[in-house]
């Protein structure tokens, strides 16, 4: 049976979102999805989630389950915010779900940002096993263990697609850094490996795509292609490369590029499973942002 999917792109963080549903029950489940954020005013909207919203009600689909590949640090999860809307429209409640090695990265992340523990219990309703399956109406779904990227990045497998995240990115763009705490560029080569070994036809959705800028080059946002199209053509995976070149390459690179613009909001509110911080000030909600200063003018 092939499911139905949605996908959603999101322009700001290059983002794609994902509703997919069983064509029987209507069941569906909602991946990575953004809540949207102005970093020159600071302001969160939730503009893409509602996006995904009008899909569930236009389609009369009920959400099964909020899946998330990994704790994102190039946007906010509107996972929360998508589960409490349901809720207070009076659909059942819907569990935020990520891989259970998400723990590790709560941990680094909450000693960094100083979060107190009880702010990161229960933010997630459950944490998959490597390749635990869950059922979406009478669809199957396989929570894949993906590290490379970072240390808790997982995919899932619904029928003959692959939703990998940010491992593999559509051929012209490549893969993903690994200098984030935990990521490896070896652990990665191997997860690329797993991924490549699916039956050619398969089809990996990505977790973003960055078209070129280059004029001559120019196309549409890509969702997906196919795992022959990705042995064949990804620029850094082409059939030939070996896992020595691909790491001496990857740890260059990853080495002089900058880190996402809103790494630092982003990742309070997601180890947090898409809340906002329990401190507030005059109603807005207070994330701290790290700056680099000389030491002499540090007081503690």
């Amino acid at each position: 049976m092939k499911p139905i999917i949605h996908p959603v792109f999101e322009p700001t963080t290059c983002s794609w979102q994902y509703v997919v549903a069983c064509p029987i029950t209507s069941a569906c489940v909602i991946i990575d999805p953004v809540l949207d954020f102005d970093i020159a005013h600071f302001r969160v909207t939730t503009e893409s989630a509602d996006s995904l919203l009008d899909i569930v009600t236009k389609q009369e689909y009920h959400v099964a389950y909020l899946l998330e590949t990994h704790i994102h640090g190039d946007h906010l999860s509107a996972a929360y915010y998508i589960q409490s809307t349901l809720w207070a429209r009076g659909q059942p409640h819907a569990p935020i779900c990520a891989g259970e090695n998400v723990t590790i990265v709560q941990n680094i992340f909450a000693h960094k940002y100083n979060i107190p523990k009880e702010e990161l219990e229960n933010s997630f309703d459950r944490l998959f096993h490597s390749d635990e399956t869950f059922r979406i109406g009478e669809l199957t779904g396989v929570a894949m263990y993906l590290p490379g990227h970072t240390a808790d990045h997982g995919g899932y497998k619904i029928g003959t697609n692959v939703f990998v995240g940010d491992s593999i990115f559509n051929p012209d763009v490549g893969t993903a850094r690994c200098d984030f705490p935990g990521g490896d560029a070896s652990t990665l080569w191997r997860t690329l490996q797993r991924l490549l070994n699916f039956p050619p036809d398969t089809r990996l959705y990505v977790g973003h795509d960055y078209p070129p800028s280059n004029e001559a080059a120019a196309r549409d946002p890509l969702s997906f292609v196919t795992v022959q199209e990705q042995k064949e053509t990804n620029k850094h995976l082409k059939d030939g490369s070996t896992e020595e070149d691909f790491v001496q390459w990857r740890n260059q690179r990853d080495h002089v590029i900058t880190e996402p613009q809103m790494v630092h909001q982003a990742m309070q509110v997601n180890v947090r499973g898409g809340k906002m911080p329990g401190r507030s000030h005059d109603g807005k909600a207070l994330l701290q942002y790290l700056v680099t200063v000389p030491k002499t003018l540090l007081t503690g």
